[in-house]
């Protein structure tokens, strides 16, 4: 039985914890030799501290976090997001490079300090250039007071357990090949394997009759994946730090960078073991390869006398729980009709270069000269003007307290999980999946929509395809938040907006501190200015960096010069076959398989081959003719 805890919810929210802690970290990044899938060993893992999987690091409410990353290693920067916190006033703690940071370089370390002020599944990744998808990435979780004595539930054991797909080449390779004019169409790498808590056929040993809380994070960058039990339940009692109203379920669809805790009962007997199954979301493969497996068996073992379980299949992946109908515990009506609404249409498409970006309202994210928050220090008044951040940054300036709307358009034919930093979102609309439709569905607000009285709150959302979203939040945490979708590879491609918070406030309120300022300039990278890194005009964007020029309209004068002379080829091509086919030949085919170069002696082994077979009665030269008639045939 799942028994819900009776503590009045304002209590819950009030409360703070009265010996908080602080968690002091030491990492150095590098490299370790890794081997999770069993089946190819990498060298090129990146590990903490010389070790991999990363540790889960764990902290109460109210509790100060101090982790110090040094870059280990010798060509790359680096940096850390802790994915899901808010960072309410510590805005240069968040992470993302270039836009709340420069990036760490070599041999520098970069001092991640703030307090934690929610609760929850949470996990800390590298925003940088991929290097989460090679291994930087673990989980963090932040429990509900001491020992998680606030928690609204009742169990009686803490699990953590996270899914991800594994590459066997790293990022540094993939990238630029994905990147690139020979992947026009912007396949995505497809995975080697898949991954439950950095290995496959996870065994998790479970006693008889108690009630287990399990926090399930998709720490991959780019699949969704299906978690569903043999003769078990998940009760979902929390997503993205988010508590909800209890909803059970046989199978829950989770997307990259969302996570669920969800109390899970075992059962009284003993004598057998059962299988926890997950499976990817195939349909965002491009290809799947004849060797990759895309169903994993893992164990929920009571016996380890019993025989371990075998794949447990059901009938339809269609049964999983639609997320959008999960009501926070704590109920807060749908915004009202916003004070700013943003409407953004998602679109993958070529450049001139020949390579495939991705869009919001035809620009790709392109990361200015100056850190986003660097600029809002710099610009004084001028902050409040979304200019100053460049053209080609998909960057939006917010007023405080406003109630902010996104639409969001997806004229893409996959899916697509968005993550907004620094807030929880109401989730009001999302549709349903147009994929098998001629052409997109976009967002009609004319139409009447479903809005749920409670809607669902988190921090990443997923669109269907070629249909849309729409998602409300309240514009009260002054910083520069990241918008984007989770998928790495379209993060690569440019697939991002930054959203401007406030930005007076964040002036007033926070600051850069030195070891903020350093990272810069080790890197030589500027920290003030506009997005070009002027100080004198921060309306001068004069040499700021832009997306690659559109591919042009129509043929230009060079496409024109090299159809025409392409055409001149083809003509003097056919009259040249034209010609020699009309041309006399010699009727000999023993001299014909001559000049072709078929070796006489194969033609009379050929010849005799057949006269034995056959018993023919025809002369040599006869049979001659035909068999090189036959090899010309």
């Amino acid at each position: 039985m799942f028994v819900f805890k009776p503590v009045l919810l304002a209590v819950l929210v009030a409360s703070t914890c009265v010996t908080a802690k602080t968690h002091t970290w030491n990492f150095t990044t590098g490299f370790v030799n890794a081997n999770p899938d069993g089946v190819y060993e990498r060298d090129d893992v990146i590990g903490l501290n010389g070790q991999w999987p990363l540790p889960v690091l764990e902290a109460d409410k109210g509790d100060r976090i101090e982790l110090y990353l040094t870059n280990g290693f010798e060509d790359y920067n680096t940096s850390l997001h802790f994915h899901g916190l808010f960072q309410n006033g510590t805005n240069s703690m968040d992470g993302p490079e270039l836009i709340t940071q420069c990036p760490i370089p070599p041999g520098e370390t970069m001092l991640y300090n703030f307090t934690v002020d929610q609760v929850g599944a949470y996990w800390y990744h590298s925003h940088t250039a991929g290097q989460y998808g090679d291994g930087m990435r673990a989980a963090f979780i932040v429990h509900d007071g001491s020992d998680d004595e606030d928690f609204p539930y009742e169990y009686d054991e803490e699990f953590t357990f996270t899914i991800s797909e594994w590459y066997h080449e790293s990022s540094v390779d993939l990238i630029p090949n994905f990147m690139s004019r020979f992947n026009p169409t912007g396949a995505e790498p497809i995975p080697q394997n898949f991954l439950f808590n950095d290995t496959r056929n996870f065994t998790w040993n479970v006693e008889p009759s108690k009630t287990y809380k399990v926090n399930l994070i998709n720490v991959g960058g780019f699949v969704s994946q299906y978690l569903w039990m043999e003769d078990h339940t998940f009760k979902v009692v929390q997503v993205d730090g988010v508590y909800t109203q209890p909803n059970e379920t046989d199978m829950i669809y989770i997307t990259v960078a969302q996570r669920y805790t969800v109390l899970i009962e075992t059962k009284d007997d003993t004598s057998r073991n059962y299988a926890l199954m997950q499976r990817v979301d195939d349909t965002m493969l491009d290809v799947i390869p004849k060797d990759l497996e895309l169903n994993g068996t893992n164990y929920i073992v009571y016996n380890e006398s019993a025989g371990l379980p075998e794949e447990y299949k059901v009938e339809s992946l269609d049964i999983f729980l639609d997320d959008f109908w999960l009501e926070p515990l704590e109920a807060q009506e749908a915004y009202p009709d916003p004070d700013y609404q943003i409407v953004v249409d998602v679109a993958m498409d070529n450049l001139n270069d020949g390579v495939n970006y991705a869009f919001f309202n035809n620009l790709t994210y392109i990361a200015p000269k100056v850190p986003v928050l660097g600029t809002v220090f710099s610009a004084g008044e001028d902050a409040i003007n979304p200019l100053v951040y460049g053209s080609n940054t998909n960057s939006f300036v917010l007023e405080k307290d406003e109630v902010i709307e996104i639409v969001l358009n997806n004229l893409d034919t996959g899916k697509h999980p968005f993550h907004l930093h620094g807030h929880v979102f109401q989730t009001v609309v999302r549709g349903p999946d147009y994929g098998e439709e001629s052409t997109p569905v976009p967002y009609n607000a004319s139409e009447a929509h479903d809005i749920p009285e409670n809607p669902m709150r988190r921090d990443t959302v997923y669109v269907n395809p070629q249909s849309y979203f729409v998602i409300r939040f309240k514009a009260d945490n002054p910083g520069v938040w990241f918008f984007h979708c989770h998928i790495e590879w379209h993060l690569d491609q440019g697939l991002a907006l930054v959203l401007i918070e406030d930005p007076l406030s964040i002036q007033s309120q926070q600051n850069l501190d030195d070891n903020w300022k350093r990272m810069c300039e080790v890197n030589n990278m500027p920290y003030v200015g506009n997005a070009a890194a002027n100080t004198e005009n921060f309306l001068d964007l004069t040499d700021e960096n832009v997306q690659v020029k559109n591919l042009p309209a129509g043929f230009t004068a060079r496409g024109i010069v090299a159809l025409v002379f392409s055409c001149i080829a083809g003509i003097l091509g056919c009259v040249a076959i034209g010609l020699y086919g009309l041309a006399a030949t010699d009727d000999n085919p023993v001299k014909l398989s001559q000049d072709l170069g078929i070796d006489e002696e194969f033609i009379q082994d050929e010849t005799s081959s057949q006269l034995s077979q056959n018993g023919s009665k025809n002369t040599t030269e006869n049979t001659t003719e035909k068999t090189a008639t036959e090899l010309l045939n």
